[in-house]
């Protein structure tokens, strides 16, 4: 039976389709590409359509506006006035030659009925259409001076123009066109339009499939690196070509590979220290308790030392807590502070530290930008340091300075100095300076070096063997993103 945290704790279903990206973007592509086609060749074929019409139009009104100006001069070609519909209609057509697929017809009244049609045209099915007595009849009698019937030979579009023959007599002249030969010629280029675009979408979706494989290769090496990347091997990192959304995407992933890569040594090197530094405590306290015995003053050494044992494996794990949080963006917060209120808030604190003579020696001003417990919590390791190297009753010496934009605090004592070999490895964690005032776990320095880091700044060393010790932090005084005294107003 599955219960309702069987159900919370199998993986949502996931929404969308299966189909690969390659495929939606080719069938993306040639649904777009059809469709434009398919628009295409609508309007093309409307527009053959139309231009066809327009044509057969324009062939219509010619022919029938050349008969009306022929009929208006009233005389043949050799000047002889016409003497009735058939002499105007023989005159006429007897000197037309018409179209392939065009009849020029003249009919009149006769006491029976139509005349037999007079014609000029192929002798072929057309022409012959074109003079049935039946369709000259429907023509002769529509209200319309236009139209178009079908006949066995497909569309006929006609145009019917009066007659006027000064006899009186009522007399026609018919222009008819045949279009099936034109909306014929209109369908074979339809086809051949619908035959080139079918190619050219089967010539597009092998240009299309080829192309979204080549955009979406770096996407596949992502994926490819992510599937290969496990926590023993973070140094992969995806090759970045060309300045495209790809390559910034590539860009960013190597960024994210890096962020994870640096957790994940900070998480190695914390367990490492810690297990390191704090396997001897842990063996001294077990050691203890176990040859712990039943005498008092043997008990109560016992526990002292386990206490103090313990406390100092506690100093040691908030050190490596602030030493792993050291690479966190909001490790150190800065804010603007004034630089002689924190100047002497730090010596008023390093006094409590020991028995030694401190003093002021120079006190910048100004306002600057800088997280002010952490540059406290630095200058109070660097007092510290300097008191495990001296004696009851030495003189240290806390100062600050502001100067071109550079924050200046710093520590002096008259211990024994560092040598210069030493000065770099004493920043190191569990590095220990020469001296009787080694006993602790190593990490103070490493914290100081990693607050001057998170501001943008550094530590500075100045020392001789046997002459005492300078150790300062050199800070920006508006580190960037820092906020300044406008915008915290």
């Amino acid at each position: 039976m599955t219960t309702t945290t069987d159900r919370a704790a199998e993986p949502a279903r996931r929404q969308g389709t299966r189909i690969p990206a390659r495929a939606q973007i080719m069938g993306w592509l040639l649904l777009v590409l059809v469709v434009v086609l398919m628009a295409i060749m609508l309007i093309v074929r409307q527009h053959l359509y139309n231009d066809s019409e327009d044509q057969v139009t324009q062939a219509l009104e010619q022919e029938a506006g050349e008969f009306v100006a022929f009929a208006e001069r009233g005389r043949d070609q050799r000047g002889q006035p016409f003497t009735g519909a058939e002499s105007l209609f023989l005159s006429y057509l007897e000197q037309q030659y018409p179209d392939q697929a065009e009849a020029l017809v003249g009919v009149w009244e006769t006491p029976t009925g139509l005349s037999r049609p007079l014609s000029q045209g192929q002798e072929d099915e057309l022409e012959r259409l074109a003079r049935d007595p039946a369709l000259l009849a429907r023509i002769t009698s529509s209200p319309l001076p236009h139209g178009e019937v079908d006949t066995a030979a497909g569309p006929m579009r006609w145009l019917r123009v009066q007659a006027d023959t000064g006899t009186g007599e009522r007399a026609w002249f018919v222009t008819a066109h045949f279009t099936a030969d034109s909306i014929a010629d209109t369908e074979r280029t339809v086809r051949m339009l619908l035959l080139i675009s079918a190619f050219g979408v089967l010539l597009a979706a092998a240009l299309s499939w080829v192309v979204a494989g080549l955009i979406l290769a770096p996407i596949r090496q992502v994926r490819q690196t992510a599937a290969e990347i496990s926590e023993q091997d973070l140094t992969r990192r995806i090759p970045v070509a060309g300045r495209d959304d790809i390559a910034a995407l590539s860009d960013q992933f190597n960024a994210m590979l890096d962020r994870l890569e640096d957790a994940f040594r900070i998480q190695r090197q914390f367990v490492d220290d810690a297990s390191h530094e704090l396997r001897t405590p842990i063996t001294i306290v077990r050691g203890n308790l176990e040859l712990l015995g039943d005498d008092p003053a043997e008990r109560e050494e016992v526990v002292r030392l386990c206490t103090d044992e313990l406390d100092r494996m506690t100093r040691i794990v908030e050190d490596l807590l602030i030493l792993a949080k050291a690479d966190r963006p909001d490790f150190v917060r800065p804010a603007p502070v004034s630089l002689a209120e924190l100047t002497s808030d730090i010596e008023a604190k390093a006094r409590s530290l020991a028995d030694r003579q401190w003093s002021l020696e120079a006190i910048g001003e100004g306002e600057v930008a800088v997280d002010e417990q952490r540059v406290t919590q630095a200058m109070i390791q660097l007092a510290q340091n300097a008191v495990q190297h001296t004696q009851p009753g030495a003189r240290i010496k806390v100062g600050s300075a502001l100067r071109q934009g550079v924050v200046s605090l710093w520590v002096t004592d008259t211990g024994p100095g560092v040598a210069p070999d030493d000065v770099e490895k004493i920043f190191d964690r569990f590095a220990h300076g020469p001296g009787p005032g080694k006993g602790g776990a190593g990490l103070g320095l490493a914290i100081v070096k990693a607050i001057a880091d998170a501001h943008h700044g550094r530590v500075r060393v100045l020392s001789a063997p046997g002459e005492g010790a300078t150790f300062g932090l050199e800070l920006p005084a508006f580190p960037p993103h820092a906020p300044t005294e406008e915008t915290t107003a």
